[in-house]
C-alpha cells in the first residue's frame, strides 16, 4: 500500500493543489494523510480547507495553527506562547467561512494506523501522553528539537509504532533506527523556493519504503497576495517563511 504525506500547508491553495494534482495524477496513493497545520500564515484558508474536506481520500489531524485559530473563533483563550501571533491569527480566524468549524472540531490530534503488520502514528509533532487532552492554550506540544535520529528518537521515546509521521518542524526529516521509521515531509506550504515538498510511503509486510518528493508550482500570484490582502505581519512572513522571494 501506498501512501501520500503532507504537512504545515499553512494557507498555500497553490502549493496543495500541486501536490494534490500530482498524487491524482501518479494514481497508485490509496490513501493522503495531512499532518496539521492546514491554516494560518497564507492567507488561502477558505480555498485549502474546502479542496481537503471535500476529499474521501485525506485523513486529517490538527495543529497548533489549526487548533489557535480555532480557539479564538470559539471564544476561548489563545496560547500566549503565540502572542506574537494573535493579531495575524485573528485576521485568519475573521477570514474563515464560519461553515468549516464543525469541520474542524471533528478533527483528532492523533490518527493511529495497522497497515500491512505496521503500526503507524500520525501526529503534528509529539505531545507527552500527560497532555493529549490539554487545551492549545496550554500549550501541549512539545519543544521542537533539531533534525537527527537521536533528537527524534528521543524526542519520541515511549512511542512503539514503526512508522512516525509528524510535521510542525519545516524542514525535511527522514530518519530511521532498527525499529522505528521518522518521516516529516517538510512543510508543503512555506518555502524559500516555489516548491512543494511531499512523500510516499510504500508500506509491505517486512518493508517501509520512502520517497521525499517536491514539486515546482507558480506562486507569484500567492505571495503578492499578501499584499493585496494586506495580511497582518505581511513583511515579517514574506520573510521567515517564503524567503522574501519577490524582492530577488
Amino acid at each position: 500500500m501506498k501512501i501520500g504525506l503532507i504537512a504545515d500547508i499553512h494557507g498555500n491553495a497553490p502549493a496543495l493543489k500541486a501536490v494534490l494534482g500530482e498524487f491524482d495524477t501518479r494514481g497508485d496513493i490509496e490513501h493522503i494523510y495531512c499532518l496539521g497545520d492546514m491554516i494560518g500564515i497564507g492567507p488561502d484558508t477558505n480555498e485549502v480547507l474546502k479542496l481537503l474536506f471535500s476529499r474521501t481520500d485525506i485523513s486529517m489531524i490538527t495543529g497548533n495553527h489549526d487548533e489557535a485559530i480555532l480557539a479564538l473563533l470559539k471564544g476561548e483563550e489563545h496560547p500566549v506562547s503565540h502572542s506574537h501571533a494573535r493579531e495575524h491569527h485573528q485576521w485568519i480566524a475573521d477570514n474563515m467561512d464560519r461553515a468549516f468549524i464543525p469541520e474542524l472540531e471533528k478533527l483528532p490530534r492523533i490518527i493511529k494506523r495497522t497497515i500491512e503488520g505496521n503500526s503507524i502514528l500520525f501526529i503534528h509533532y509529539q505531545i507527552k501522553q500527560d497532555n493529549i487532552k490539554e487545551h492549545i492554550s496550554k500549550d501541549p506540544f512539545s519543544r521542537i528539537v533539531e533534525p537527527s535520529l537521536d533528537n527524534v528518537a528521543n524526542l519520541f521515546k515511549g512511542n512503539e509504532e514503526h512508522v512516525i509521521c509528524f510535521g510542525h518542524h519545516h524542514p525535511i526529516h527522514f530518519f530511521r533506527d532498527n525499529h522505528t521509521v521518522y518521516i516529516n515531509p517538510g512543510s508543503l506550504g512555506c518555502n524559500a523556493k516555489p516548491v512543494a515538498p511531499y512523500s510516499i510511503v510504500e508500506i509491505k509486510p517486512n518493508e517501509i519504503s520512502v520517497r521525499l518528493e517536491k514539486i515546482s508550482y507558480d506562486n507569484r500570484k500567492f505571495l503578492e497576495s499578501y499584499e493585496l490582502l494586506q495580511v497582518p505581519d505581511r513583511e515579517f512572513l514574506m520573510k521567515a517563511f517564503h524567503g522574501n522571494q519577490l524582492t530577488l
